[in-house]
């Protein structure tokens, strides 16, 4: 009988004091740095349930809700929403906070998957408990089976680029 991990116990959390070198020209954070910190934490949610190597294959479903300025903090929280025979599904949320008046925004969400490098490794059950983990978890199948249409339609077109440096010619 396989063991069952619940959301709460991938949850991993970091967060950040936005200081002037985070921000980019619009004077909100750089939003590549923001994906960086992303991926940074949803490992360790991922590390958590399968207890093995993974690597990040995929960052969807990216939502910038609302920009982080210089002296808010942002909060990233994430946990483990899903997953198949090697891959799983790590939900993300970005709570910021202006620390001048303590008002709490929510600033993005995003999707990643990961992949575990073992093929050996045999992943848990996953089980919900909050409402928010269980509307998660419920649309999984749905949010999986969109991303192997659009891998499917991203070989097609990987299939047809060119690999020519057009200023070599």
């Amino acid at each position: 009988m396989s063991e069952t991990i619940s959301c709460r116990q991938t949850l991993a959390v970091t967060s950040h004091r936005i200081l002037a070198s985070d921000l980019n020209e619009h004077e909100t954070v750089y939003g590549g740095a923001l994906l960086s910190l992303l991926d940074g934490t949803a490992s360790i949610s991922a590390s958590r349930f399968a207890r093995s190597q993974c690597v990040t294959a995929a960052l969807d479903q990216v939502n910038f809700i609302k920009p982080f300025v210089l002296n808010d903090s942002l909060c990233i929280e994430s946990y483990v929403t899903g997953h198949g025979k090697r891959s799983l599904e790590v939900f993300v949320k970005v709570i910021g906070e202006h620390l001048d008046t303590g008002e709490r925004f929510l600033g993005m969400t995003a999707f990643l998957t990961f992949v575990v490098l073992d093929k050996q490794v045999i992943l848990p059950e996953l089980s919900a408990e909050t409402l928010e983990e269980k509307s998660l978890c419920a649309d999984f199948q749905k949010r999986e089976a969109y991303r192997r249409q659009k891998i499917a339609e991203q070989k097609k077109l990987q299939a047809s680029l060119s690999l020519d440096f057009p200023w070599q010619s």
